[in-house]
């Protein structure tokens, strides 16, 4: 074993070692995590060694993206069609069953010679792992100093995995819409509790693994697109200490990616208060969130927006769609960019012909890629349409390049892969969209606009650097190509378009076309924007929001390599300066996770201040008075299995984003109704809505015990509760000792819980 392997090797060895130390007894459920996600990677390391076959590590990386992804698919689209339950014994049947093929053609392939492990880089895959590892400790530790499921939108991604937990079936209960089931984007949290089941572990702590889980992909699954890029780019000039380039590229891109924030945070948070005191300006002060809400908001102006992107979102907490999704997206860049390197090896083909139909349908890259895309229908429907046009983008290229840039050929080759990549998204998305109704009621041409101070604040450092590189391969083809003319006279003479696609370096279009996507991405809501129920005042805020997060994401990648790119010229001092000043500014940006952290976590580097990892520990400080009576009803419902899995409880309903709900988002049991502004948008009828508050209200006020039980068995309510939030609520108008007299009581404190008998 050479010394990097041994580097890596004990490194890796270390973290193991420092998890039993920071996290305490969590680190069971952190370490069968870690574990479970190594062994669905090594299970479907033969299918990435094949896809990524050019690459050094095998796409190794990927395969624990797709081992997660894949088999967790093939488990919930039986679920959901009623062919298993879903249960941990059948979660890993669903496994075996995935990974077995995949095994079973290696073998055979290693045994007919037609495969070897000649060119792995082992100890690049030790870099690799050792780098997951260490950003998956890291977050899981830090997610520790502030476990609580509670705030922002905590209580509905926790209720959403404690729902699940509970169901055989799938789409499991609504917990604030008992009538219903999930009618949301709700394959992030199934992935979450997929790995909850696979594991025997619970999800009070998981909810924590996945949020880490996620992180540590978003930092080194661009590290290894970046690394690649990189070398392909470089390889011939790759020499002794120069082989780091792409080391430092690909790292640069992960922090990019999963550590970097904006310009906003460098001038409101470091310069203007320096200086402020210089001269004299009026203090501002600095909230971590404040970079995520600039436009709309400062100035205040009637056009309320989110810009949003990674590391908010990890310290943040929400295990939400946008968030969860980044790994399954990410994926698909790197399948994408493995395409477009077979693709640049094949024999172009200047004439499209009906004679390669069945090879082009059968293409791999194309099938994984629809088949993600339509993963993401039911994870996050926004990165459905964001990543198709993204891979149309990549086939565009690739047709370029393979039919020499005849147009028709272009086209035709286009039309049939853009066809394919529909039929069979939607086809996969089946399980989710025959039950699944939209929340989107058509599009509007935006009547506001940001300020452009504002887009040059948020978006101006990955602008410039994207923009200097498009200039740089521009005028760097028109000078191969004019060296080229002057040395084929009477030749003919290749047009510059043509040139600059067929012979720029690959790695180079792959970051144009994704900063291209990026751009594009920050333009539309400026143009356009999804019509919810968010209209009045927050016309823009949800379409701003889910582009610009995945811009946000392929800005990231595109300046770790831009900046390693052009500091790695061999002339150029002008282009190395400008990189220089880039490469500082975006570290700069990276120090935004350091300032959120310290915000919202305290001191981490002190351990003493960790808590531990379970989500509802905090109902004893914040719900003194319902923790215990919220254990009792959960223990109470388990312990009664003929009641089913999901019996249904009530309780008082309240606005979006408040206290109110908490028994439903702790325990998983559905209420008869909750939050209001989130059953708005997933249902879109006000008017139910408000017939079902009236109707709770009615039935904890009421004296008429003949409407109350008409009430109970209309929504077939097991259990009734009453707590701080139903007593704020309804005050002295509260109807308790009817409410007793309505079934058993199973516990009774400052709380109370009823059984309701049947």
């Amino acid at each position: 074993m050479n010394r990097k392997r041994l580097l890596c090797a004990a490194g890796i060895v270390l973290l193991l070692i420092s998890s039993a130390v920071l996290l305490g007894k969590d680190s069971i459920s952190f370490l069968k995590w870690w574990a479970l996600v190594l062994l669905l990677g090594l299970g479907f390391f033969p299918l990435t060694a094949g896809l990524f076959r050019g690459f050094s590590d095998r796409g190794y990386l990927f395969a624990k993206a797709l081992g997660i992804g894949v088999t967790g698919y093939v488990f919930w689209a039986a679920v959901c069609t009623g062919l298993v339950p879903f249960r941990a014994l059948f979660g890993w049947s669903a496994a075996v069953v995935c990974i077995v093929p995949v095994w079973g053609r290696a073998v055979l392939k290693k045994l007919r010679k037609q495969e070897t492990n000649a060119g792995i880089d082992w100890g690049l895959i030790l870099l690799e792992e050792f780098l997951f590892l260490l950003f998956f400790l890291m977050w899981t530790y830090f997610s520790g100093f502030r476990p609580e499921a509670n705030g922002t939108e905590k209580f509905m991604d926790y209720g959403f995995m404690a729902s699940m937990m509970r169901s055989d079936t799938l789409p499991s209960a609504d917990i604030w819409y008992s009538k219903g089931k999930l009618n949301y984007y709700y394959g992030g949290q199934y992935l979450a509790v997929y790995l909850t089941k696979l594991s025997f572990t619970r999800v009070q702590e998981t909810y924590h693994l996945m949020r880490a889980l996620v992180a540590s992909f978003t930092f080194v699954l661009p590290f290894a697109i970046v690394y690649r890029l990189l070398w392909d780019v470089m390889r011939k000039s790759l020499r002794s200490f120069r082989r780091l380039v792409p080391v430092l590229g690909g790292l640069l891109a992960g922090a990019a990616a999963a550590f970097g924030g904006n310009m906003h945070y460098i001038w409101y948070g470091k310069l203007r208060p320096l200086l402020a005191g210089i001269f004299g300006w009026e203090p501002v002060d600095y909230w971590f969130p404040n970079s995520t809400r600039y436009i709309g908001y400062n100035p205040d102006v009637p056009d309320k927006t989110i810009h949003e992107f990674p590391s908010y979102s990890f310290v943040l907490g929400d295990l939400h769609a946008h968030m969860v999704n980044l790994f399954l997206v990410l994926t698909l860049l790197g399948v994408l960019y493995a395409f477009l390197t077979v693709v640049r090896k094949q024999k172009t083909r200047a004439h499209f012909s009906a004679a390669e139909l069945p090879g082009m349908l059968l293409n791999p890259y194309i099938i994984i890629s629809g088949w993600l895309l339509g993963v993401y229908q039911w994870t996050n429907y926004w990165d459905f349409v964001i990543y198709y046009v993204v891979c149309l983008g990549f086939i565009l290229y690739g047709s370029l390049y393979k039919r020499e840039c005849r147009i028709r050929a272009v086209l035709l080759s286009l039309a049939v892969w853009a066809a394919e990549l529909l039929l069979i998204a939607f086809t996969a998305a089946l399980p989710f969209t025959l039950s699944f109704e939209t929340m989107v009621s058509g599009v509007g041409i935006a009547r506001n606009h940001s300020m452009l101070h504002q887009l040059l604040m948020l978006w101006g450092l990955p602008a410039a650097i994207c923009a200097v590189f498009w200039v740089y391969l521009i005028l760097r083809s028109a000078r191969k190509r004019k060296s080229i003319l002057r040395c084929a006279e009477g030749e003919e003479r290749p047009g510059a378009v043509r040139y600059f696609f067929m012979r720029s370096e690959l790695s180079d279009m792959v970051i144009l076309i994704l900063s291209l996507c990026a751009f594009g991405l920050i333009a539309i809501p400026e143009l356009v924007y999804v019509r919810d129920i968010y209209e009045n005042g927050y016309a823009r805020s949800n379409t701003m929001f889910k582009l610009t997060y995945q811009a946000f994401v392929m800005f990231g990648i595109s300046m770790g390599y831009i900046l390693v790119r052009l500091l790695a010229l061999k002339r150029s001092a002008g282009l190395k300066t400008f990189a220089g000043i880039g490469l500082i500014c975006l570290l700069g940006t990276c120090c935004y996770t350091v300032t959120a952290v310290n915000s919202w976590f305290g001191n981490v580097l002190e351990p003493s201040g960790y808590q531990g990892l379970d989500a509802t520990a905090f109902l004893d400080r914040v719900y003194p008075a319902d923790a215990p009576a919220i254990r009792a009803l959960e223990k109470d419902a388990n312990a009664h299995p003929e009641y089913g899995t999901n019996p249904v409880i009530i309780e008082a309903d309240g606005d979006s984003y408040s206290n109110y709900c908490r028994v439903s988002a702790m325990t998983g049991l559905p209420t008869v109704f909750g939050w209001y502004v989130h059953e708005w948008l997933w249902r879109g009828d006000p008017g139910d809505l408000n017939q079902k508050s009236a109707e709770i209200t009615e039935f904890y006020t009421t004296g008429d015990m003949q409407a109350k039980r008409e009430f109970l068995e209309k929504y077939r309510v097991r259990y009734i509760f009453i707590g701080s939030c139903e007593r704020e609520k309804y005050g002295s108008a509260l109807d308790e000792s009817n409410l007793r007299a309505l079934g058993n009581v199973i516990y009774d404190g400052d709380s109370v819980v009823i059984r309701v008998e049947t």
